[in-house]
C-alpha cells in the first residue's frame, strides 16, 4: 500500500517551489524581491508541513527536514548569492525521500512511491513557481518572457513523466479497470484522466500565449498557470494522497 499524508506532500510542494527559484535566477537578471516572494512563501508552507506532521503524526527526518527547511528559507531571504538557494531544497530532498519511503509497505511500493514522490516534486514546484513568476512581470515588466517560457517549458517536459509514474503498476490503470477500488466508484480515476488533459492543454496554450507580442500575454499566460495549479494538485498531490494502492 502507497499512502501520503498532509505533511509530505506539503514539504514536496516547498522543495520543488525551492528548486525552481535557483533554476530561474541562475542565469537571468530578476530582481531580488522575487527571492524574497519565493523563500516567504515556501518556508511558510514548510512550516504548514511540520504543523501537518504535528496533527497527523511525526516521521523524524521527514519532519525536521521540513523544519530546516524553513529556518533556511528565512534565513537566507536577503541573499543576493544564488547557490545559496539551493541549500533549502536539498535539505527539504532527503525529507521528501524518507517521507516517500515512510508512506509504502515492501520495496516494490517503495520503489514506485519514491518515483512518485520524486517526480510529483518537480512538477508541482515548476508549475506554482511559473504563476509567481507571471505575477512578478507585474513588478519588473522589463522582464524578457523567455524567462517564463523556459520555466514553462520545463512543466511541459515533466508532465509526461509525471503521467506514467502515477500509471505505474499498481496505477491509474488499475483504478480505470476497476481492479482496485478509489473508494468513488471509479469516478476518481477518470477525474485524474480529466486533470493530466487539461493540464497538458494548459501548459500548450500558456506557451502559445507567450509567443504573442503584447504584454497582456504575460498576464493571459499567468492566469493559465493559475488554472494549471488547480489540475496539477488534483493530478499530483490529491490524488496520490488519497490513492491506496493495493498489492
Amino acid at each position: 500500500m502507497i499512502k501520503l499524508d498532509a505533511a509530505t506532500v506539503l514539504l514536496q510542494w516547498a522543495t520543488g517551489g525551492l528548486f525552481f527559484l535557483w533554476f530561474t535566477t541562475r542565469s537571468h537578471g530578476i530582481g531580488r524581491g522575487y527571492g524574497w516572494l519565493i523563500r516567504g512563501t515556501y518556508a511558510a508552507i514548510a512550516v504548514g508541513a511540520v504543523a501537518s506532521a504535528y496533527a497527523i503524526g511525526w516521521v523524524p527526518v521527514r519532519d525536521v527536514s521540513a523544519g530546516i527547511v524553513a529556518v533556511v528559507s528565512l534565513g537566507t531571504l536577503r541573499r543576493t548569492d544564488v547557490r545559496w538557494d539551493l541549500v533549502a531544497p536539498l535539505v527539504g530532498l532527503v525529507g521528501v525521500i524518507v517521507g516517500a519511503l515512510d508512506a509504502a509497505s515492501g520495496t516494490a511500493d517503495s520503489v514506485v512511491s519514491l518515483l512518485r514522490v520524486l517526480v510529483g516534486t518537480v512538477f508541482l514546484g515548476a508549475v506554482s513557481d511559473a504563476m509567481l513568476l507571471g505575477h512578478w512581470y507585474l513588478v519588473q515588466p522589463g522582464l524578457p518572457r523567455g524567462i517564463l517560457n523556459e520555466l514553462v517549458v520545463a512543466v511541459r517536459w515533466v508532465l509526461p513523466v509525471e503521467i506514467v509514474v502515477m500509471l505505474l503498476p499498481t496505477g491509474m490503470f488499475s483504478v480505470l479497470g476497476g481492479s482496485v477500488d478509489d473508494g468513488w466508484g471509479g469516478m476518481l480515476g477518470w477525474f485524474w484522466v480529466a486533470c493530466a488533459l487539461t493540464t497538458a492543454v494548459l501548459i500548450e496554450v500558456t506557451i502559445r500565449a507567450l509567443t504573442e507580442r503584447s504584454y497582456s500575454a504575460v498576464m493571459a499566460a499567468t492566469g493559465l498557470m493559475y488554472l494549471a495549479i488547480l489540475t496539477a494538485f488534483c493530478l499530483v498531490a490529491l490524488i496520490e494522497a488519497h490513492f491506496d494502492r493495493v498489492t
